[in-house]
């Protein structure tokens, strides 16, 4: 097969750029920041039920997240670290936040499970990729912009809990990303379900990996 046929998830996997091994740096400083932040956040929502001080912590991890990947490219510190930690964090804020409002009663137990089920799904895919010596799929854009939704959709969600002129709003347009968010989060799983099925067709075991 020339490189012309290769499956387009395997000329994806080939354009990532190398990585270095560097520990310390500023982007997996601001990551480490961030989840220090996790159980506070929880803390505050479950234990005090101290709101806007967990709006705040979580605003602040979504400030920290852009920042840290605006700062690893301008600073030219990305590194394996921070490509496996950033990712990490994001999914214990989102994971934890879905928990705790499911504990709340905040959001339904079922949207918890799916958004959470579903990254659960596509863990079990990786062993698919490792066995034949490629990296974990490349981040679709729909799942990014389905990630995006959702981190705006809790914060949201979470300032319509407190008694403000503009908690309506925040409900509204809360509830309304957490439903495109959902429905993009579902939709790219099945597309990333397609790609491993895919490489397990049409790529051979790696003699190393068996």
């Amino acid at each position: 097969m020339g490189s012309g046929d290769r499956p387009r998830e395997v000329a994806d996997v080939a354009t990532v750029p190398i990585m270095s091994d560097r520990i310390v740096t500023v982007p997996n400083l601001l990551s480490v920041v961030r989840l220090v932040g996790v159980p506070l956040f929880v803390y505050l929502l479950l234990g005090p039920h101290a709101d806007g001080w967990a709006l705040a912590i979580l605003m602040l991890s979504g400030f920290t997240d852009w920042a840290d990947g605006k700062l690893a490219r301008l600073l030219n510190q990305s590194s394996r670290l921070g490509a496996l930690l950033d990712p990490l964090v994001d999914r214990l804020y989102v994971v934890s936040t879905l928990v705790a409002f499911a504990i709340r009663g905040i959001i339904p137990w079922w949207v918890a499970a799916v958004l959470i089920g579903r990254d659960v799904i596509l863990a079990l895919t990786l062993p698919i990729y490792r066995r034949r010596g490629l990296p974990p799929p490349a981040v679709l854009y729909l799942g990014k912009a389905a990630t995006f939704a959702l981190m705006f959709a809790l914060p949201l969600i979470l300032a319509a809990q407190g008694d403000w002129a503009f908690a309506p709003i925040a409900r509204a347009w809360g509830y309304a990303l957490l439903v495109w968010g959902t429905g993009l989060y579902v939709w790219t799983a099945i597309l990333y379900l397609l790609a491993a099925r895919n490489i397990a067709r049409e790529v051979p075991r790696s003699d190393l990996a068996r």
